[in-house]
């Protein structure tokens, strides 16, 4: 079931946007033309993802440099080697819409 999680013009483009979203943690991030939801908590660490940078589609721990993809949740880098869910996102009008009870499958 998809919830609303904030507004496209809350977006930044490449800036993290923390936000609970049915009680769990995420971070939207516009990308371009897409937006990704993906947990915000490194998978090395515990640490919140949201406090990183975003490039080229992926996500940055900013404690020890870990890179994730904000498409699959895929670790790009060590010392991560655990993905992080990412979690389908729709937009309908100015409205983000993720649904963070079906995580999507890492490939």
């Amino acid at each position: 079931m998809s919830v609303r999680a904030c507004s496209l013009t809350e977006l930044d483009d490449a800036k993290p946007f923390p936000v609970e979203v049915g009680g769990v943690e995420i971070v939207v991030v516009r990308q371009g033309d897409e937006v990704f939801a993906i947990r915000d908590e490194c998978s090395h660490a515990a640490v919140a993802l949201s406090e990183g940078d975003v490039d080229d589609c992926e996500i940055e721990c900013w404690l020890h440099g870990s890179t994730f993809s904000l498409r699959t949740g895929a670790a790009m880098n060590l010392p991560a080697t655990e993905p992080v869910p990412v979690y389908p996102v729709t937009i309908d009008g100015d409205d983000v819409l993720v649904d963070v009870t079906t995580p999507l499958p890492v490939p």
